[in-house]
């Protein structure tokens, strides 16, 4: 009985230290594993190009990066002097001419080789007599294609049926060349998206048709603008800051460019203004210019006119002054128009307050 034990001890040492010495050579292998895996995922990829992409292909790759984010900044990667082609490319010199900023194109990833391979009787001429014929002004065209030289890309076909889709929703015509020459990225996107963007804004903000026109015309990017943003706008002037659908309808359509704001602006230009200031909801309504200014300008000013015993908002008193006239102007124009009083005695209060 006792030789059998130390045979059943002997044998277990055997199998333990078998096991060990597995155990440690499996470590020893995932070990390697993972470092090869680490040293694959820090390893610089070639953001820009890869070595059998064709200029065309990364001409493309660009131009999806660039035309679907449209609610961030565009990455500033460098790329190559567009100045130095200008002297053997006659496209480069027409664009120099109708006062697009190479130097700001350049700067955008893959749109330097788009513009560079761009034949202008071939592939711009065609988009500039598309464009006059939708009553854009050639005195926007230098700004329109800096911002967006992808429109170039575009078929000419599909962009006149997005035009069309316009017509169909009866913006007029002075609308559409509007909306064209604020925002090129419009033409980017095709009928459905734009249609299931409108169609977001009128079911949200219960909106007539006449309303939505005026919303999308008076603000063209809104309607193009991130949609994860902007929900969250919507989220902060609905639940956050409790204006009634009826109240945030009437918002919008007078001010779209607030869903555009971070929110968290918002948020403190509305505490501001609704505590410090005391003005009620429908005040607000009636004054989006307030929510548009930052808060720093607004706290300077009503405490100025609080110094003075002029910060007055009540219509039914005295002294009354309209909030809307406190964003209005310069500091000139506040002083002598809305606070009654010299430019010296304000700039007096600033330092000292």
């Amino acid at each position: 009985m006792f030789f059998s034990a130390i045979r059943n001890i002997l044998k277990n040492s055997q199998n333990a230290a078998k096991y060990t010495a597995i155990t440690a050579q499996l470590r020893h292998l995932r070990g390697q594993r993972n470092h090869q895996v680490e040293v694959g995922l820090i390893t610089p990829t070639d953001v820009t190009t890869n070595q059998h992409d064709t200029p065309a292909e990364a001409a493309r790759e660009g131009a999806k990066e660039v035309a679907l984010d449209f609610g961030k900044r565009e990455a500033h990667v460098p790329s190559f002097n567009l100045a130095a082609y200008v002297n053997n490319s006659s496209t480069l010199k027409k664009f120099i001419d109708l006062g697009v900023d190479l130097h700001s194109i350049e700067k955008r990833k893959g749109l330097g080789q788009f513009v560079l391979g761009l034949d202008f009787e071939k592939n711009v001429k065609p988009h500039i007599s598309f464009l006059v014929d939708q009553g854009v002004s050639p005195d926007n065209f230098g700004r329109m294609f800096t911002k967006n030289p992808l429109l170039f890309k575009e078929d000419l076909d599909d962009l006149k049926t997005r035009v069309e889709y316009l017509k169909s929703k009866r913006f007029s015509d002075e609308a559409r060349a509007r909306i064209l020459t604020q925002n090129p990225y419009w033409l980017m996107f095709s009928t459905r998206r734009v249609d299931r963007r409108l169609g977001y804004f009128q079911k949200e903000f219960r909106l007539s048709g006449h309303d939505l026109r005026l919303l999308a015309t008076k603000e063209p990017n809104v309607i193009t603008y991130n949609m994860e943003h902007l929900r969250k706008s919507v989220f902060t002037l609905k639940e956050e800051m409790g204006f009634s659908p009826k109240e945030l309808s009437a918002l919008i359509v007078r001010r779209p460019r607030l869903m555009m704001t971070p929110p968290d602006d918002l948020i403190e230009r509305f505490s501001y203004i609704h505590q410090d200031m005391g003005l009620s909801h429908a005040q607000i309504v009636q004054c989006p210019e307030l929510l548009a200014s930052r808060e720093f300008r607004l706290r300077e000013r009503h405490e100025f006119l609080k110094l003075l015993g002029r910060a007055q908002y009540n219509p039914q008193e005295d002294l009354y002054i309209s909030p809307k006239t406190i964003v209005q102007g310069n500091n000139f124009y506040f002083v002598r128009n809305v606070a009654k009083s010299d430019l010296e005695t304000f700039e007096l209060f600033l330092k000292t307050r």
